[in-house]
């Protein structure tokens, strides 16, 4: 393995680590302090993105809907993954023992029933970006019990569950899925990208209506939406519940606002933790504000009638979609001709674009204190969310899968929060012969492979091992990062949260076999250490601690 890590953690004390290196040392051993149990923090998470559609298919009754029954491109259609198939991986530790606290679902809102072809082979709305019915659940990922369900088996795990909200456009116009009024949607013009006003007003791609999200004038629903609602038997509830929502927000009933009240459902009803919010700047940015205000009023109210549900006291998280913002940008994005802050009474973080060049080009120390200086000053109070590799990002950090072990090393050791593509731990393959476009990153997830192929184990049990000393450390991700060797490197984070300390120092490049340790900074003599990594325990004799391990990992923790 090209990089080599040395994690030496305790929740109980603030450490500094001993090196012959003439770099600088930390000072002094602190005194342990009591602490509270580990508290899970947003700005620390390890999130594990899914396509609904594409993770797990625990359903088959449920594949085919709405006769939705062409032949789709390669990887174009529904391939029968869904919100049961989630659960049951929930309720077998899939995620637990992979250190995964908080799991972003791509939309389970009801999509448009036919198919179009962009010029990338005939596509059905398998992704969930195309929606039809924002109060429906899609028959092709389940139904309200099963996300009842999915949410309880997860929260039960301690696990966080996060939707993606989409308000900028409905999806594409098909012979069943007729445009929206005029009053609702502009089918043009398409975006140029140019400048603000050319990647707001306008439809993002040819045959995807646009939502009037900047306009206050109030609308009627939407003839098929009545048609529909009635045909279902739901009309009048839902009319009622819309008009018990503008009575109480006294918004216009505007095209957003039915979305907003649609979309917060969701949290009132599931009690989800989070929205992950798509195409975030081909919209006004007041209407995020607006957003995040009905959010935060949903979640309240949530944690106020279900006192038994609440995981914590974290406010309900939003992470922006602003497609190519980078961490370098601080809070600002900059559209050319102007610049638009998404932080402030908006997100709680914002998709990092740019984690997977800076991972590329920057050794790790001017990686680590780079993304620790911008999140500890220029971003203090949010956070970004880095990948290597994602749905709709064409160029990611490790296509060919050669280099798994590099991916987990960088994404979850860095400052931030860390969000894991189905199929990263595993190698999933992100070439896929015979697709177009974006269609070769959203494969089926690769259970056959994991339960057969020693590699990909191998892999998967490294990613376990980093992912559950990540969830248990906010340090790792969260926490003060400051170098303490270059030569060999040490580098150690910090974090303090109310009665809670935690502290991680971080090594690269140790060597395999017996390791001799210097942790008299950090251990007294007797405690008993255990290493996560191989399992070996041992004991702090004269300030060292001795593993002797086959593996080029320690992680070091008192037991």
């Amino acid at each position: 393995m090209k990089h080599i890590i040395l994690t030496v953690a305790i929740c109980l004390s603030v450490m500094t680590c001993k090196n012959t290196s003439n770099q600088e040392q930390t000072q002094d051993k602190v005194e342990e302090t009591t602490t509270s149990s580990t508290p899970f923090v947003w700005e620390g998470a390890n999130l594990y993105f899914l396509l609904t559609d594409r993770f797990n298919n625990g359903d088959i009754s449920n594949d085919i809907n709405f006769d939705r029954t062409k032949v789709p491109g390669k990887l174009r259609g529904f391939e029968g993954g869904d919100i049961k198939g989630v659960t049951q991986k929930v309720k077998e530790g899939y995620f637990t023992d992979l250190g995964i606290n908080a799991i972003w679902m791509t939309p389970i809102v009801e999509q448009i029933h036919g198919a179009t072809d962009e010029g990338t082979g005939l596509s059905y709305g398998f992704h969930g970006y195309w929606t039809k019915d924002w109060t429906s659940i899609d028959p092709n990922y389940g139904t309200k019990e099963d996300l009842h369900e999915l949410v309880k088996e997860a929260h039960a795990k301690d696990i966080r569950i996060v939707l993606d909200a989409v308000i900028n456009h409905t999806g594409p116009v098909t012979q069943k899925d007729p445009v929206w009024p005029s009053d609702w949607v502009r089918t043009e013009p398409q975006c140029k990208y140019d400048n603000y006003e050319n990647t707001i007003t306008c439809t993002l791609v040819k045959n995807l209506p646009d939502i009037k999200t900047e306009s206050n004038e109030e609308v009627e629903l939407p003839p098929q939406l009545v048609e529909k609602w009635k045909a279902e038997g739901r009309y009048d509830q839902e009319v009622a519940e819309l008009d018990s929502f503008f009575e109480r927000t006294g918004h216009p009933r505007a095209p957003r606002f039915y979305i907003m009240k649609w979309l917060t459902d969701y949290i009132t009803e599931f009690g989800i933790d989070g929205y992950r919010c798509d195409t975030v700047k081909h919209t006004e940015e007041y209407v995020w504000s607006e957003f995040k205000k009905e959010c935060d009023y949903a979640f309240t109210e949530f944690k106020k009638n279900n006192p038994n549900k609440v995981l914590d006291d974290n406010d309900f998280y939003l992470v922006g979609e602003v497609y190519n913002y980078g961490i370098s940008g601080g809070k600002y994005f900059d559209f050319g001709d102007k610049k638009v802050n998404y932080y402030d009474d908006m997100f709680t973080q914002q998709i990092n674009f740019e984690f997977k060049w800076n991972a590329k080009e920057l050794q790790a120390e001017t990686l680590f204190r780079k993304y620790d200086q911008k999140l500890k000053n220029d971003l203090k109070g949010y956070g970004v969310l880095n990948y290597l590799s994602s749905h709709d990002d064409g160029q990611p950090f490790d296509p060919d899968r050669k280099k798994p072990f590099e991916t987990a090393n960088k994404l979850l050791l860095s400052p931030g929060a860390s969000q894991v593509y189905y199929g990263d731990e595993s190698a999933r393959s992100l070439v896929i012969e015979g697709t177009v476009g974006d269609a070769t990153l959203r494969s089926k997830m690769n259970w056959d492979e994991i339960a057969t192929d020693d590699a990909r184990k191998s892999i998967l049990k490294h990613w376990q091992k980093l992912g559950q000393f990540r969830a248990n450390h906010p340090a790792v991700g969260a926490g003060k990062h400051q170098m303490i060797t270059a030569q060999p490197y040490y580098f150690y984070r910090t974090y303090q949260k109310g009665g809670f300390r935690d502290l991680v120092v971080i090594g690269l490049d140790v060597h395999k076999g017996a390791k001799s340790i210097d942790v008299s900074k950090m251990f007294k003599d007797g405690d008993n250490i255990r290493d996560a990594y191989s399992g070996k325990k041992t004991k702090v004799v004269d300030g060292r601690v001795v593993i002797d391990s086959e593996f080029d990992i320690v992680l070091l923790e008192k037991i």
